[in-house]
């Protein structure tokens, strides 16, 4: 009794651990920030209609994420930290792997849920943490002000890169709220592969050879696995005939079957898996299914029948 009580408590807590919110270790180091803009002017306008500042969360793994119970805090000056508790219930607190979250840095926390109680300042260093929700400390930033203009972000050079620059108005380094901080017009990869192979020959031939040698590999497992199956089939068959002669039990054909025997099985669960014969344990009954007439699917109705003269 006290084993099973034991295994009930262990299972809630793996429980409480795996579907936790924010607030598990595999989920710490899932979220981080990714791109803060102070001084918004005539950027991106939050649900309202509204430029206000906001603040991007990343998150750089291949699963899902959910923000619901960590903290955002903020501070600008020494002694007035804020903190904003990320409310539950809300399901777009779940970030989708290597997608984004915004929170709208507007101090309107009664506007929703990614509206935080707290107002980035822009001619002052802001500094933001986000902890999960046991208050442990999951990324920081400090956004100087000196370097920052009017409509321009502090963001990683890519998502979730070490690095941190300035975004501006410029084609290389743009503004990018809720996407990529860096996006990718061209494929490198595709690119050399086109200059080394433009006609696709090469590619041709690489399909072929792959197609060859799977095919090789199915041929060589299937043969196998049924010399596995024969030698153990016929291993029961001759534990079962009492036999230990090898020689013995091949001339008697011990562990086959013919091709005819592997065809009523096959045929036999065929039918039953289809539901056209009815339950029994020693007798197979195949019934005839019946199919009711419907002037729909009659052809005595289609469009192909010659029209009568009169």
């Amino acid at each position: 009794m006290n084993k099973v009580k034991i295994g009930i408590f262990f299972s809630l807590v793996l429980g409480m651990g795996l579907f936790s919110s924010c607030g598990s270790d595999e989920g710490n180091s899932k979220l981080l920030l990714n791109e803060v803009l102070v001084n918004n002017q005539s950027n991106f306008q939050d649900d309202y209609g509204i430029h206000s500042p906001w603040i991007e969360i990343f998150n750089k793994s291949y699963g899902t994420a959910d923000l619901a119970g960590c903290y955002l805090r903020h501070s600008s000056q020494p002694g007035d930290t804020a903190s904003y508790f990320i409310p539950k219930g809300d399901v777009l607190t779940k970030i989708n792997p290597r997608q984004h979250a915004l929170f709208w840095a507007d101090g309107l926390p009664n506007r929703g849920t990614f509206h935080t109680n707290f107002r980035l300042e822009p001619n002052v260093d802001n500094w933001i943490g986000l902890y999960d929700s046991g208050k442990k400390l999951l990324d920081q930033i400090v956004v100087p002000a000196a370097q920052l203009q009017a409509d321009h972000s502090y963001a990683r050079v890519d998502d979730a890169a070490p690095e941190w620059e300035v975004k501006d108005e410029s084609a290389e380094k743009y503004v990018t709220p809720s996407t990529n901080n860096k996006t990718l017009d061209k494929n490198v990869k595709m690119e050399k592969f086109e200059l080394h192979d433009s006609v696709g020959i090469g590619m041709s031939i690489t399909a072929m050879l792959v197609v060859f040698f799977g095919l090789i590999l199915l041929y060589v497992s299937f043969k196998f696995i049924g010399k596995a199956s024969v030698a153990m089939s016929r291993k029961n068959a001759m534990k079962a005939k009492g036999i230990t002669d090898k020689s013995e039990a091949k001339e008697k054909g011990l562990g086959q079957a013919p091709g005819e025997v592997f065809a009523a099985i096959s045929m036999a669960l065929h039918e039953m898996q289809s539901d056209v014969h009815d339950v029994e344990e020693t007798v197979l009954t195949i019934t005839r299914v019946k199919r009711s007439y419907s002037p729909w699917s009659s052809k005595i109705y289609t469009l192909r029948e010659i029209p009568h003269k009169k």
